[in-house]
């Protein structure tokens, strides 16, 4: 049993970890301005400004049941945009994956962490009038996860985003149409479409309300059953710089994941 004066140390080392998350929150809070758009997986055309750059952090837990098999599974994702112009950004990604996966029947268990793929992207936005934008967003990925571990494609990959926004507040409608050369080691489809569109709409000031579904190729080549979601979530913007999004994602078709959480915050400086 732990004497008196060790449980009092362990207290106050705990309070002030505790303290110190506090403070960091309310820095970024204060001293940040924010756009975000957690947790969507839609795009918009909105870019950074000139000289101005974006932090995201973004997490999602997911929860897969199949007969025998249960998998849960966890990302983690630090995205870094800089306006390079008004209309051009170029974002970089650092992805973290983790995974469970259990065995009912022989009660046997596999799991994994580690980092994926980093990612390149740029986004030109090409049109804009009258609260309707047109914009490209190419990018790759740069084959840097342990594909032995089931992380990454274990070569570069390449994809191209059209994306189409449309706004008439309180309403914001977003679209998107991508093509993804998913050159990999591990069998999977080498040509894949994407498409999707969502819903925003501020229902009181600072508060959105968000509707989000899509649709892909699947990439096992041995199904021809895509993957499709919808997800639904809430935005809120607690100071004029600072957004917090949080959604639940769930599973229209059986190759996409049953139910997922998403969340995250955004600044930007």
């Amino acid at each position: 049993m732990l004497s008196l004066r060790t449980r009092v140390m362990l207290m106050h080392r705990n309070l002030r970890e505790t303290l110190y998350v506090v403070c960091l929150f309310f820095f970024l809070l204060y001293a940040t301005n924010i756009f975000a758009a957690i947790p969507l997986i839609t795009d918009d055309t909105g870019t950074q400004g000139k000289g101005n750059f974006q932090f995201e952090l973004f997490g999602e837990y997911g929860h897969e049941s199949e007969p025998l098999i249960t998998t849960k599974t966890g990302n983690v994702s630090a995205t870094l945009t800089y306006g390079i112009i008004d209309t051009v950004d170029i974002i970089f990604g650092i992805p973290y994956q983790a995974w469970n996966s259990k065995n009912s029947d022989s009660e046997s268990v596999v799991k994994g962490d580690g980092l994926a793929d980093l990612s390149l992207e740029a986004k030109w936005r090409f049109y804009e009038k009258e609260g309707l934008s047109f914009a490209l967003k190419p990018g790759f990925t740069v084959p840097t996860g342990d594909t032995d571990k089931g992380l990454g494609a274990g070569r570069p990959t390449y994809h191209l985003l059209l994306l189409a926004t449309k706004q008439m507040k309180p309403w914001q409608f977003d679209m998107n149409i991508g093509y993804l050369y998913n050159e990999n080691t591990a069998g999977e489809r080498k040509n894949i479409w994407s498409a999707s569109v969502d819903a925003q709409c501020e229902v009181v000031k600072d508060l959105k309300l968000v509707l989000d579904t899509g649709v892909a190729t699947n990439p096992d080549s041995s199904s021809d059953t895509p993957p499709v979601y919808i997800l639904g979530g809430l935005i809120w913007s607690v100071r004029e710089n600072l957004d917090i999004g949080l959604g639940i994602k769930g599973g229209l078709t059986n190759p996409e994941t049953d139910i997922a959480v998403r969340g995250g915050i955004t600044w930007r400086f």
